[in-house]
């Protein structure tokens, strides 16, 4: 059965720990569900895990929209979170409320996640204003990393982490339903989790109400680099390449298909001999 807000907002009460994790594709969302995953987002990472992309900013809402749908198909049952991409929620509030609106409407998902925190204050509020559940996102944020310096962890001095701790009041002053923390230290992210009345949650940041991390790389199938907090818990791009390794082996050297994979005919030979007589 599929969790509801009040339902996130109790096991934060009662310190029940959510697990969930980034998928984009029908496969993996319903591979989540049926292992009794309790959030899935379809982030914007998508354009480096599955679009081959150096970062998400070329990441669309068509994009975007696309992987929802498939995600909600593979998992009809689990709470899904459409991550709003660069460049459709910056512009004005109601380029977000449209923005968020789209997903809500053609994808079907359950809330929407946009990164930032005071910049982002009056886009979170109008979101909510307009009954749609936000998630906010502070510390690293990828689609501003060129302003950070890089894929960076944030707040990891005072002065820093007053920056995180300022933008946290500011998402749930503004009315976002829970707030996702990345790349801060584990005593930051205590503090926040404690201070706050929203579910925390924890992307690479240490405890918190929940942890999120991404498929591509705990299944070893996202190769170009792996972050120090990521956990890897199959290699399933070795098992693909090996598989791979060897079905070529087997075609060129004549091993498959064998008669186990053919389907035979059901007339004889003697009618198929003339038949192709027929056509000589």
């Amino acid at each position: 059965m599929k969790k509801s807000v009040n339902d996130f907002y109790k096991m934060k009460r009662e310190k029940q720990q959510v697990a969930w994790i980034t998928a984009y594709d029908y496969p993996t969302a319903s591979f989540a569900e049926q292992a009794g995953m309790d959030m899935i987002l379809v982030g914007d990472s998508l354009g480096m895990v599955v679009l081959g992309y150096k970062g998400t900013i070329p990441v669309t809402m068509e994009d975007c929209i696309s992987h929802c749908q498939a995600v909600r198909r593979g998992a009809p049952n689990t709470w899904v979170i459409g991550d709003l991409p660069f460049g459709s929620y910056q512009l004005s509030d109601q380029q977000a409320v449209e923005s968020a609106v789209r997903f809500l409407k053609e994808a079907d998902v359950d809330c929407i996640k946009l990164e930032g925190g005071v910049r982002v204050r009056s886009r979170i509020k109008a979101i909510a204003e307009a009954g749609i559940l936000v998630m906010g996102h502070i510390g690293l944020t990828p689609q501003s990393s060129g302003v950070l310096g890089g894929f960076k962890a944030q707040g990891r001095d005072v002065g820093s982490a007053r920056g995180v701790i300022e933008d946290a009041l500011a998402v749930e002053e503004a009315g976002a339903f829970s707030i996702l923390v990345e790349a801060v230290p584990p005593n930051l992210t205590k503090f926040l989790t404690e201070k706050l009345s929203i579910p925390v949650y924890s992307i690479g940041a240490g405890p918190a109400d929940g942890q999120l991390i991404i498929s591509g790389d705990m299944l070893g199938k996202f190769q170009a680099f792996t972050p120090k907090f990521v956990k890897k818990y199959a290699n399933v791009a070795e098992v693909e390449t090996n598989a791979f390794r060897e079905y070529v082996r087997e075609v060129r050297e004549g091993l498959f298909p064998t008669a186990d994979h053919v389907y035979n005919a059901l007339d004889s030979d003697e009618d198929f001999a003339k038949l192709f007589q027929e056509y000589k």
